[in-house]
């Protein structure tokens, strides 16, 4: 039962991937905008910055571990 759970979090196709990516750089961007009200001026720019580039590396490992999949 667990096992066949578990298979709907797998991402298999790139178009999943790139789904999954899509909702991350929309969280990034919307804590980006609460960080901007937060913290007014450079230090509110700087961490909006942080939010979509931790989402660039983690889109790149999700693409690369999935091109490895198909690999083996």
């Amino acid at each position: 039962m667990w096992t066949k759970f578990a298979k709907l979090f797998v991402i298999k196709t790139k178009f999943e991937a790139f789904l999954v990516i899509y909702g991350l750089g929309l969280g990034a961007v919307e804590r980006g905008v609460h960080y901007l009200q937060q913290y007014p001026g450079y230090g509110g720019w700087m961490l909006f910055a942080c939010c979509p580039i931790a989402v660039f590396m983690a889109g790149a490992r999700i693409l690369d571990s999935l091109e490895r999949q198909h690999q083996d």
